[in-house]
């Protein structure tokens, strides 16, 4: 079964699902630079590492061998994070995380993020990708935002947004508070119903399919 979900001109992403618990792991690489930015090392080093070769192979006309630029994750749980030492050992590659999530990341962290970063400024890697910090499954939880012209907005939520709901906030309603209103306010109030979710379990979906459920989410609490 191929690992590729999108093949958007410039970048191609995909996608591989790890561990018991359905974790995806993301990989986004660019064509012409070779630049690769993977989301969540959740588990498995030696599929992450297949993945990443599957990803050079589309960076095979690039001015250099294909790289991986970025670890970008998601948020603190053990679940997204498990391959994060075997990973960084084998690449050296930096590990980017939401700023209050910091102290529960496995291994230094060499980009701290904040709402609206885009952790690439002033990089080479030839696609926008921009953190949006979505408080309320964890304190620091950051949705990486792909946007590629004439392309439908790609929305990596982690754990903060599924089909059917928000992530799990432990029944905790102020905790929910914030992480509905930050997904309502930050993604469903900017990016259009074209955007895609895909999230760290399960299936993906799309802004336009979930957002005629928003008052339903908020009326339960869930």
């Amino acid at each position: 079964m191929s690992s590729l979900v999108k093949d958007l001109g410039r970048v191609t992403v995909r996608r591989i699902s790890v561990s018991d618990m359905d974790n995806n792991v993301y990989l986004i690489t660019a064509k012409e630079s070779g630049a690769q930015v993977l989301i969540d090392a959740a588990d498995d080093v030696p599929a992450i590492q297949a993945l990443l070769v599957e990803g050079a192979a589309d960076a095979a006309g690039a001015a250099r061998p294909a790289t991986l630029a970025l670890i970008a994750t998601t948020h603190q749980h053990w679940d997204h994070t498990r391959a994060l030492e075997g990973l960084v050992a084998a690449t050296h590659a930096p590990v980017a995380a939401g700023r209050q999530d910091v102290a529960g990341i496995p291994v230094p962290v060499d980009v701290v993020l904040d709402h609206g970063d885009v952790p690439g400024a002033g990089k080479d890697w030839g696609f926008d990708l921009r953190a949006v910090h979505l408080r309320g499954h964890t304190p620091g939880s950051i949705a990486y935002v792909l946007t590629e012209e004439d392309s439908a907005p790609l929305i990596f939520s982690g754990d903060s947004l599924f089909p059917g709901g928000v992530g799990n906030t432990q029944k905790d309603p102020d905790r929910f508070e914030l992480l509905y209103g930050d997904v309502v306010e930050r993604l469903f109030s900017v990016y259009p119903d074209e955007a895609e979710v895909h999230p760290g379990h399960g299936k993906p979906t799309t802004l336009g399919a979930e957002r005629p459920h928003l008052e339903e989410w908020r009326e339960r609490g869930w």
